[in-house]
């Protein structure tokens, strides 16, 4: 960082600008730096074998001397997958979480098999002093308990950062702290850096009050077996379902591992009661339609998750009945509707009745503030500059524009990318330079070792297959032995092309017969057979397979067969 001079405050984040997910933001000021968040995104589908998307770590790791801490807002995976990456990567001294996101983190930890000894429980009593910089917090209301925003105070103004957050006057759970929020901004902030989720979204978002009404009706209504799909992050929306099935007389079998990892999480941590009302799959299924619920994943149709087995029939331990009713307490992710329309077909097609959020039946509401949910916390914090967050670039725009509404000067608004810094100094901010921040891929144990190579090759071989070409070669005499070898995979059905497989190991050979006449140069061999068959199979297939030549040095004196 060049262009930050001594005495001077950098802000920036290394994800959540430009995407929903792999939140992860920095405030530097000479030798300290303070990390809020370090979550993960799930990938496209077009990004093949990819099981994470994480933030580029090089920047810490680069400065992990001048690393205080690394402070989460709330337990949610976009704000703390990334943790166990982030850990063998970087030196992080300390983690400061709430206390739910604690027991999600230390979970996550487990599971890869990284001890970690520094993480600590706060609360929004806490304030955490350094040499230049002290973070202190303040309660929000969100899908999720223990969720909180942060105060950083720099020698060169304050910085708000609202992490995940909507105003709720009747929430499950605690209410935000409006009075803090308030007194904070009583008090100046230079920064204001808000979450942008649904900036699109006008009014006010609907309370959890609602959507504990509508499932309330729909218990009462029916008596047959109830299916709930939603998501296992939103420990508020799993808290009034195990409220309802108490009062209802019903018990409840849970389906899918991040849904069991919440509820037993949330048990642990006092947020969900009636530990007594979980049963096995044995159990509930001895039980009559009218006692026993089933809460499982799948409300976003991803195939392997619970509901979906169950919809296709493939799921050994639940079977579905005519008279079961399903409801999908989720909205739709973006790029997931087709899958979820793809689930809840088959679910008609076996004859269930299917719920799903609608005008008419409040069963799902965002954890994240709408338009005037926004305007308010502008209200609240007054800040003289503004830099939305977590949010396409679509989401940070608007959300700009509303910051413009309630009076900040378009000037004084920031729409960044990942990587970009802003500079404060004397209470005045103002853009400087670019720092690393691009994606990371995980594939499986390996990190951020996916070239773009590899991931090109991956989408070649999913949409035009492989040919394999296995020649026999004598070295010693400079001969071909035998024809060459087709294999295909993904390509062509083998039984159905016979006459092309034949023609691509005529054309094989007739390109090894040409190069070994000055000799054998495998290089020189490989590339005629990939250049000859490439350019007949582009032409008579309009494919174009990955080409991988095998050739095997033989004797002649050794039997080939």
């Amino acid at each position: 960082m060049n262009f930050l001079k001594k005495d001077e405050t950098a802000v920036f984040a290394l994800g959540g600008l430009g995407e929903v997910g792999k939140n992860m933001y920095c405030v530097m000021h000479n030798d300290e730096i303070i990390i809020t968040d370090a979550g993960n995104l799930f990938p496209e589908s077009e990004l093949l074998g990819i099981d994470y998307i994480i933030p580029d770590f090089t920047f810490l790791k680069q400065n992990e001397s001048k690393i205080k801490g690394l402070f989460i807002t709330h337990g949610h995976e976009d704000h703390i997958g990334g943790i166990p990456f982030l850990l063998q990567m970087v030196d992080i001294p300390n983690i400061y979480a709430p206390n739910q996101a604690v027991g999600l983190i230390k979970r996550k930890l487990e599971d890869r098999g990284i001890k970690y000894n520094n993480l600590h429980v706060y609360t929004e009593k806490d304030v955490y002093k350094y040499k230049y910089l002290s973070v202190e917090f303040f309660r929000t209301t969100h899908s999720i308990p223990d969720s909180h925003g942060m105060c950083i105070h720099t020698p060169n103004g304050n910085i708000i950062t609202t992490g995940d957050f909507k105003f709720d006057l009747t929430p499950i759970g605690p209410m935000a702290n409006l009075h803090k929020i308030a007194h904070l901004g009583e008090q100046g902030v230079t920064l204001l850096m808000s979450d942008s989720t649904n900036a699109l979204n006008p009014g006010f978002s609907n309370s959890e009050t609602k959507v504990d009404d509508a499932l309330e009706e729909l218990f009462s209504r029916h008596n047959s077996r109830i299916i709930i799909a939603t998501f296992a992050s939103n420990i508020y929306r799993l808290k009034h379902i195990v409220d309802t099935c108490k009062r209802h007389g019903r018990k409840i079998c849970v389906f899918g591992r991040s849904m069991n990892n919440n509820i037993e999480i949330s048990i642990e941590g006092g947020y969900i009661k009636h530990k007594d009302i979980f049963v096995s799959a044995e159990e509930a299924n001895s039980l009559s339609s009218d006692k026993i619920c089933l809460l499982c994943t799948g409300s976003q149709g991803e195939p392997l998750a619970a509901l979906s087995r169950i919809a296709n029939g493939t799921f050994k331990q639940i079977k579905l009945r005519d008279d079961d009713v399903v409801i999908f307490s989720s909205s739709a992710i973006p790029g997931n509707a087709v899958s979820i329309s793809r689930t809840i077909n088959k679910l008609y097609l076996k004859g269930v009745t299917v719920y799903t959020n609608t005008v008419l039946k409040d069963i799902h509401t965002s954890g994240h503030g709408y338009q005037d949910e926004l305007k308010l916390m502008l209200r609240l914090v007054k800040p003289t500059y503004f830099m939305p967050f977590h949010g396409e670039y679509r989401m940070l725009k608007n959300h700009a524009d509303l910051a413009i509404e309630c009076g900040i000067p378009k000037e004084n608004t920031f729409i960044l990318g990942n990587g970009d810094v802003l500079i404060m100094k004397d209470g005045k901010v103002r853009k400087g330079g670019k720092i690393p921040a691009g994606d990371v891929y995980v594939d499986g144990n390996r990190i951020g070792d996916i070239s773009n190579a590899v991931m090109k090759d991956r989408k070649i071989m999913a949409n035009d297959g492989i040919i394999v070409v296995v020649a026999n070669i004598d070295t010693k005499n400079n001969e071909l032995l035998g024809m060459p070898n087709i294999i295909t995979r993904g390509f062509v059905l083998v039984n159905d092309n016979i006459e092309l497989l034949q023609k691509l190991e005529s054309l094989s050979k007739d390109a090894i017969c040409e190069v070994i006449k000055t000799g054998i140069n495998y290089s020189e061999i490989k590339g005629e057979i990939i250049s000859t068959i490439s350019n007949y199979v582009n032409t008579h297939t309009g494919r174009k397979p990955i080409i991988l030549p095998v050739i095997m040095d033989i004797k002649k004196d050794v039997k080939v067969g």
